[in-house]
């Protein structure tokens, strides 16, 4: 049986989804996928992210026949009824349902055909893909900083790539609407950070609030060595990274 991995890298054209393949000199290479097993309730779980919701956060595993048929029941809810509205955090957990789906049948095909009539393939390839995310947006994406319509298409490109867009919806309030064009154009193979400027978005722009002590010592500090305070926070920020 061939599993096709939720986080695939194909859009739902079938077109090789792209992203950045070289990482910022001096940085540590980075998850850009899940780490944590299919299913597993991460971030659904911590208290520190959805409060005493966490409690009810369910692990559906792709191994257990039992726990294969909750979670075809929660995609089929997910997928044809009103379930969880704008609620982020529902819908983490049937993205959770969809990848848990896919690894337990073994094709996007098969998850859609165990889910039931009115889910399709397309809709669990979408999803699973959320659930596939690095932690780091995940729990924004929970926090409801990032709307998970939004995720949708953060998930579908590739690499670096994915931070890149995350973290411009987190700094420059991008829409669904923009985040789903600069998706589409980077699949493209337009490099993410012009499809940002396109937007009128400046990746890497990060408002920063400081304590006076250290804000006058970062001043002094980037005065006295002719840089901007941004370089020498970048070179600390490397080094403590």
């Amino acid at each position: 049986m061939s599993y096709e991995r939720p986080g695939d890298g194909r859009d739902d054209d079938g077109r090789r989804e792209r992203g950045d393949s070289e990482r910022p000199r001096g940085s540590a290479p980075r998850p850009v996928d899940r780490e944590a097993e299919v299913g597993e309730p991460v971030v659904r779980g911590d208290p520190a992210v959805t409060g005493e919701r966490a409690r009810e956060a369910a692990r559906f595993d792709p191994d257990d026949e039992e726990s294969l048929a909750a979670a075809a029941d929660t995609v089929h809810r997910f997928a044809t009824e009103a379930v969880g509205g704008d609620d982020n955090v529902v819908m983490l957990r049937g993205a959770a349902a969809c990848a848990a789906l896919v690894r337990g049948h073994g094709s996007y095909k098969a998850a859609a055909e165990a889910a039931g009539d009115g889910v399709e393939v397309s809709f669990i390839r979408k999803w699973a893909r959320v659930h596939d995310l690095p932690e780091s947006i995940r729990r924004h994406v929970a926090r409801g900083h990032i709307a998970p319509t939004a995720a949708k298409h953060i998930a579908r490109v590739a690499g670096d790539a994915r931070f890149t867009l995350a973290w411009a919806v987190l700094d420059a309030d991008l829409t669904v609407r923009e985040v789903r064009r600069v998706a589409s154009a980077v699949n493209d193979d337009v490099d993410p950070e012009a499809a940002l400027r396109e937007e009128d978005v400046s990746p890497g722009t990060l408002r920063l609030d400081l304590p006076l002590d250290t804000y006058r010592l970062l001043r002094d500090r980037a005065s006295i060595e002719n840089r901007d305070p941004g370089e020498v926070v970048a070179d600390a920020l490397d080094e403590y990274l």
